[in-house]
């Protein structure tokens, strides 16, 4: 009789079962799953040296400065997101191979989980349920997947899976509820709930209010429970939108010129906190604005003298939820990244990288701010004076994205080479 695998191929390819709920902490017996490959010799110090099989017998030292815990190289090509399960020590990557791997991150070496195949483009974007019991992954095809845990997230089995429209941009999860939101190049934004009883995805919403790509979204009001589903997106087109999204209605939309004091910006990113929203230009524009009635509190130019004009867009917003600090850091393809005084909205700090700022996450009710360069390192600072209190160095190409996992202790990154980093106490 053919296995329950092989009857059903949409099942994650995975090995053995590494996870357990109860015991996550132990140490897991070894597996047959990949491992990081180890093809140059790596000493001490961190230099590899490789043989260059040219006709010559000279060896080529390579400085290779690595502080990282341990790493995962199993993708093929560029990893463009990475995210962690809220209770589990695992993480997913997507990248450029069109695959996306679970995989632990409190082992050393990491342990394969787990392959979500079937993604017919780079998987860019995706996120865990609150929960953990769900995991959505979406691609650069438009399709999206979701992935059920079974076995206490030792297992993942295709829930269901979408596709409608032609290229996804982002995918945010509700922090409480069943529900995601995603937002397509077609300017169109989608909502559904995870409903496990008909096990199906069932669609709230469709909205198509933006005329051109609809660049980032988040979920907002979500301590208000299932009483209330707002979703606030932006686009390229200038345009700020906040849904309803049990009803599709549109609950207010800010239009660039009359709602911008005559300025018309490409907007990029979005972050909130309680009422306030923050959204970053591609033009350096950096908007303020009150959720609870659509009207801009505040609007400030970050940049206004640069060489190139792309140096100017805001790649990165983070709120500090730090209890009387007031800040907002926001982070440029300049690589400077700018630290706002929340009351009177004055840089207080700023910080300069050399490279651009690829996202910016403070670490919960903490000062101490993370963030991520296209120089190839993840950063910690203390918000409040500027100074540098890690820097993780390994990637010989940018960190596209990363994870905060065990409350800071460990970053885990995307790189554009391929390779995810895990550094521990950092």
């Amino acid at each position: 009789m053919a296995s329950r695998e092989e009857e059903d191929p949409s099942l994650v390819q995975e090995e053995d079962e590494y996870l357990n709920l109860n015991e996550v902490e132990e140490e897991i017996a070894e597996d047959d799953g990949p491992a990081p490959e180890e093809d140059d010799e790596v000493d001490a110090e961190g230099d590899v040296d490789m043989d260059m099989d040219d006709g010559n017998t000279d060896t080529i030292e390579i400085d290779m400065s690595n502080n990282s815990w341990t790493y995962f190289d199993q993708h093929k090509d560029s990893i463009f997101t990475v995210f962690s399960h809220p209770s589990l020590p695992m993480v997913v990557s997507g990248g450029g191979d069109n695959t996306a791997f679970l995989w632990t991150t409190h082992t050393q070496p990491p342990r394969f989980v787990g392959e979500i195949q079937g993604h017919k483009e780079s998987v860019i974007t995706g996120g865990f349920t609150s929960d953990g019991a769900y995991v959505i992954t979406g691609d650069m095809n438009g399709y999206i997947q979701v992935h059920k845990s079974t076995k206490g997230g030792q297992k993942w089995v295709k829930f269901a899976d979408l596709e409608e429209v032609e290229e996804i941009l982002w995918i945010t999860v509700h922090p409480s509820l069943p529900y995601f939101a995603f937002g397509a190049i077609d300017g169109s934004v989608w909502c559904y709930q995870i409903d496990a009883d008909s096990k199906s995805l069932v669609q709230l919403m469709s909205g198509f209010s933006h005329s051109l790509e609809c660049n980032n979204g988040i979920f907002v009001n979500t301590d208000k429970g299932e009483e209330e589903l707002s979703l606030v997106t932006i686009s390229e087109d200038g345009t700020i939108v906040n849904w309803n999204c049990f009803t599709g209605a549109v609950n207010y939309k800010l239009s660039p010129h009359e709602d911008f004091r005559g300025v018309e910006s490409p907007w990029v990113s979005v972050k909130a906190l309680n009422n306030v929203i923050a959204v970053g230009a591609r033009d350096g524009q950096l908007a303020i604005i009150n959720n609870d009635n659509g009207k801009l509190v505040h609007m400030v130019k970050t940049l206004d003298s640069v060489e190139d004009v792309a140096d100017m867009s805001i790649e990165a917003l983070s709120w500090c939820t730090a209890p009387s600090i007031n800040l907002l850091a926001v982070g440029l393809v300049s690589g400077d990244i700018l630290l706002f005084e929340t009351q009177q909205w004055r840089v207080r700090k700023t910080i300069k990288v050399e490279d651009t700022i690829t996202k910016l996450e403070f670490l919960p009710g903490s000062p101490v701010l993370v963030g991520s360069s296209m120089n190839g390192c993840i950063y910690k600072w203390d918000a409040r004076t500027g100074e540098e209190l890690f820097a993780g160095v390994g990637h010989n190409m940018g960190v596209l994205d990363f994870a905060i996992t065990e409350n800071g202790q460990k970053l885990v990154t995307a790189g554009d080479e391929g390779v995810s980093l895990v550094f521990h106490h950092a």
